[in-house]
């Protein structure tokens, strides 16, 4: 089904989103990579269908170390130019000082480092509060071309092991030959890395208008094709059933609690979730 396209606040007005009025789609720019971050780590560390079960102690503390941990993952991202957020321009603060500047972030990474003892919820709803600014989702990517320096991932796969496990497994499972998501030059190739929504914003469709979006700007930059890894059924969903005249197509999947490692080990334990790679064809078979 597609969606109506009728808001056009974005960086590119004659690409109008489906997102209800009062939400605009900006480029992210540096100064908001500690937001974008923020949203990141808190979103997937407390409400991914992975994470708090592999994770389920000593969440808070996971979240300050991940947070400077991941800056290098967001940084390069927003850095491509290719990287948007979604800003809720009805955002009511929470604090006077957050409406002098626009908003702010007030995570404080030296409190205690067990803060849990009222629930994971509770302490998800604590954290929320101290996230001040009006950026409610993001969709971070790169062009391919660009691509990440693994050697500056090393602290945030240490705090996340198993990000890095995931990976591994899909790259393993990717049998295309040739591999269309190779590029030859920028601008061709987008990878997405990066999808999060803050909570008390969750469930009203906005990762997926702002994917849907990203797919058509993309296309009309001239890129040819979108990838992403996902560890979650609706980013998966909205990227695997891509909108006409895309094509979603997964290119490598597996389920966390099948997978077996080369030591006969099960690091995911009975944590069971699909993970995919998935390639979204952006141009006709006539323009490739």
């Amino acid at each position: 089904m597609t969606t109506s396209n009728t808001n056009t606040q974005t960086p590119n007005p004659s690409n109008p989103s489906s997102l209800p009025s009062r939400y605009e789609i900006r480029k992210l720019e540096p100064h908001h990579a500690p937001w974008a971050g923020a949203i990141l780590v808190h979103s997937n560390l407390f409400h991914s269908p992975v994470w708090p079960h592999l994770y389920p102690e000593n969440l808070t503390a996971r979240l300050h170390r991940s947070f400077p941990a991941g800056e290098y993952l967001v940084t390069h991202q927003i850095q491509s130019g290719m990287s948007f957020g979604v800003f809720d321009t009805q955002y009511v603060y929470k604090r006077p000082e957050s409406a002098a500047t626009g908003g702010a972030l007030y995570w404080d990474a030296s409190e205690p480092s067990v803060q849990e003892s009222g629930g994971l919820e509770a302490e998800s709803r604590r954290l929320l509060l101290q996230m001040d600014f009006p950026l409610v989702s993001i969709a971070l990517s790169y062009d391919a071309f660009d691509p990440l320096d693994f050697n500056k991932m090393g602290a945030l796969v240490e705090c996340l092991p198993h990000f890095g496990i995931i990976y591994h497994v899909l790259a393993q499972g990717d049998r295309r030959d040739p591999d269309p998501s190779v590029p030859s030059r920028r601008g061709e190739v987008l990878n997405r890395n990066g999808t999060a929504t803050r909570q008390d914003y969750a469930g009203e469709g906005i990762m997926a208008a702002l994917a849907r979006w990203l797919m058509k700007e993309a296309a009309g930059r001239g890129y040819r094709g979108i990838q992403i890894e996902t560890s979650s059924d609706a980013v998966k969903s909205v990227w695997e059933k891509a909108e006409e005249p895309f094509k979603g197509s997964v290119v490598s999947r597996f389920v966390t609690s099948e997978y077996v490692d080369e030591e006969g080990k099960r690091p995911f334990g009975a944590v069971r979730q699909e993970c995919a790679k998935i390639w979204v064809d952006l141009k006709s078979e006539d323009e490739n």
